[in-house]
């Protein structure tokens, strides 16, 4: 892009700007013609895609501020009124707004409340932090039409988001994506008025306590052993770590209130969106959970739990037999809260004859195991959880199914119906009442698992990313998955690849045969997956909210013997074939 205009973009923006902070930035950016920079800045508009925004916070087109949010919730309130016309007549609209602990997070989540309110739609406030789950239970508590959270979940500090929520209480998703995204780009005027006139108005209602006791107590609502916990309760110890976000309020009461021994990691309790004892507040990866596994190990825990900064993702640790913690994988806690929900439904009766359950493509199958064990449809969908719950309103609306249980790789897992979206606070609750229910067993998490393994198969997951920022980044990554989808691959790690799934074309086929096509019933997305001989599955997805490519291995292994031993093999057969897998992918990136 030409220095000309992205010196007429920046002083475009400098003019629409009304945020000091982020105006000041750019310019003086133009003053010192640091051209560098103010590429990165404005060579494109960051984009309302189909989850809303999410970007580094700062001045410029390419970025998260104040201005970005302002249009993109006028687009929002534009595309609501449409929406729902006899409601916009009547002016019974209302929207809810919910933000977490990230720097600006409070700014942008009342410039977003103050919109809604100046275009009739009332808002509903939180006065402070509150968990992304909790969002989506109060749309559907106050019966509103759209909502929204200002999160960027687990993404390092510098970066901020904004996830637009409809009347279901589940991230948008088409038709009504596209439609916000139209109306955002055809924003002319942004409408405002403050927040004294709004509160007085009644157009701008500020909540708390009302909806956090009835998300308490749906969360203990989903438990199935309330006497077990009484009972055993002060015989587990719990460390917990909400990495500086909105988990440690919820947490700590719902866990509480079951009276079980709750021990905060003290240097991360307070919500801090520098999220100074971190760099990357995501208990998906190791480095986050080391402060919560030292406190376990010291206070000998029986369970390590951290939620993320917007509580929607929920990860864990258990001690070993040696009383050091082993960090336990989204995958491998999504089939443990899966067969323990199934068969607590089984033992009590709730576990209806038509019972579903539903995971992304990317997730592990070892879940479609234990479903098949108990009798229930498991159900595919694309990666995010707003996928998961427009497949279960699909088949609860058509009859097809009763929804029992959602995961997600990405350490996501809903077991109720109340909230449309992955819920890590209900997570831990259901995750603690599993944690006694196998010791009073006499068997720890581990030891489970290990059981789980010699009856459904060794499930070793690998993922691998490689960030591509900058502008390059989109066009490098576009290139390996075109190159991925042409060349296509024929053997993957040794193995003869058996067919591919085109999720982005909605085709399959066999790569000896790519003529005969079979379709997908799933909406398009750009991710291939390759299945290979022996039931490895291997995945390839660019992100949608991050600059990075992933590629995930699920690697299955039948038990010889059902026994330590054939586990022992069945452990180093499919470490071999996730080292061998590894190694290709990685020369595919290094040649990008």
């Amino acid at each position: 892009m030409e220095k000309e205009e992205i010196l007429a973009r920046a002083k475009k923006y400098i003019s629409e700007e009304k945020d000091e902070r982020f105006r000041k930035e750019v310019e003086e950016l133009v003053a010192k013609e640091d051209m560098k920079e103010l590429e990165d800045r404005f060579y494109q508009t960051l984009e309302f895609g189909t989850g809303g925004l999410r970007g580094i916070m700062g001045g410029g087109t390419n970025r998260m501020n104040t201005l970005e949010i302002n249009l993109a919730t006028q687009g929002l309130a534009n595309y609501v009124l449409k929406a729902f016309p006899e409601r916009a007549k009547n002016n019974t609209l209302s929207a809810v707004i919910a933000y977490d602990s990230r720097k600006n997070s409070d700014v942008f989540a009342e410039a977003t409340a103050l919109i809604l309110a100046a275009n009739g739609i009332k808002a509903y406030l939180f006065t402070g932090l509150r968990p992304t789950p909790e969002l989506s239970f109060a749309i559907k508590t106050l019966g509103a039409q759209t909502g929204v959270v200002v999160t960027a979940s687990h993404n390092p500090p510098q970066y901020n988001g904004y996830k637009a929520y409809w009347d279901n209480g589940a991230q948008v998703i088409e038709p009504h994506d596209e439609g916000i995204i139209k109306e955002v780009n055809a924003v002319k005027e942004v409408k405002t008025i403050s927040k004294d006139e709004a509160i007085k108005s009644g157009k701008l209602v500020l909540i708390d306590k009302e909806i956090d006791e009835k998300f308490w107590s749906m969360c203990k609502a989903q438990l199935f052993r309330p006497e077990l916990i009484k009972e055993k309760a002060s015989t587990v110890k719990i460390v917990y770590t909400p990495l500086h976000g909105t988990g440690a309020m919820h947490v700590e009461k719902v866990l509480g209130d079951l009276g079980l021994k709750v021990i905060t990691v003290p240097e991360q309790r307070e919500p801090n969106g520098a999220f100074p004892t971190v760099e990357k507040p995501n208990p998906e990866e190791a480095p986050a959970l080391k402060m919560a596994v030292a406190l376990g190990e010291k206070e000998k825990a029986d369970c390590v739990m951290a939620t993320d900064p917007d509580s929607d993702r929920f990860g864990t640790a258990f001690p070993g037999k040696d009383g050091k913690f082993v960090l336990v994988s989204g995958n491998q806690m999504g089939a443990l809260l899966c067969e323990y929900v199934l068969l607590s439904r089984k033992e009590f009766g709730k576990l209806p004859a038509n019972a579903a359950a539903i995971r992304s493509i990317v997730t592990s199958p070892f879940s479609d195991y234990i479903c098949k064990k108990y009798g229930v449809k498991m159900h595919e969908c694309l990666t995010g959880f707003k996928w998961i719950a427009a497949v279960e309103d699909e088949f609860e609306k058509k009859g097809e199914g009763t929804y029992v249980y959602g995961l997600e790789e990405s350490y996501g897992y809903k077991v109720e119906k109340e909230v449309m979206d992955k819920d890590g606070v209900s997570a831990a609750a259901m995750c603690a009442e599993m944690t006694l229910y196998w010791a009073s067993k006499g068997k720890s998490i581990l030891e489970h698992l290990d059981d789980m393994y010699k009856e459904y198969g060794f499930f070793e997951d690998r993922a691998i990313s490689q960030y591509f920022p900058g502008s390059a980044g989109k066009e490098i990554m576009a290139g390996i998955m075109t190159k991925l989808r042409t060349e296509g691959l024929k053997t993957l790690g040794g193995k003869k690849v058996l067919e591919i799934r085109d999720i982005g074309n909605s085709v399959s086929f066999d790569p000896e045969n790519p003529s005969a096509k079979k379709a997908i019933a799933l909406p398009k997305s750009n991710v291939l997956q390759f299945v290979l001989e022996g039931g490895t599955i291997v995945s390839a997805r660019p992100s949608g909210t991050e600059p990075k490519i992933k590629f995930y291995i699920n690697a299955r292994t039948e038990v010889a013997g059902g026994n330590d031993a054939g586990l022992a093999d069945a452990r180093k057969t499919s470490a071999a074939v996730c080292d061998a897998i590894s190694a290709e992918i990685k020369k595919i990136l290094e040649s990008a």
